[in-house]
């Protein structure tokens, strides 16, 4: 299925200027971005969908990304769901809306 442009808008976003999109992980998997911030790496996960799966699916890609921050990021009503995932998956990270004024810290 291909890529909707508020997606790709929304990845671009994450990355910042010195980060990268679509970074590789193991098994065939992506990375939504990739930033390097004070000589730690930034993951950033976007989920628009509002299914547990896709979030469950975006927790386990934060969790194998190896780096020291991890974000999930999703809507704002979805943002419980988002939550639940990432302790099911076993991350520890945050949980920012889409606008980022919200944010939640799973531990």
């Amino acid at each position: 299925m291909a890529e909707k442009p508020s997606h790709k808008r929304a990845k671009r976003k994450a990355a910042g200027r010195g980060g990268r999109v679509e970074v590789p992980l193991r098994r065939r998997r992506r990375l939504d971005a990739r930033k390097k911030i004070r000589g730690a790496f930034r993951a950033e996960e976007i989920q628009r969908t509002g299914s547990r799966k896709a979030f469950l699916d975006a927790a386990r890609k934060l969790r194998d990304s190896r780096s020291k921050i991890k974000i999930l990021r999703t809507r704002q009503e979805n943002m419980d769901k988002a939550i639940e995932a990432m302790r099911k998956a076993g991350v520890r990270g945050q949980v920012i809306n889409m606008g980022g004024t919200k944010r939640k810290y799973v531990k």
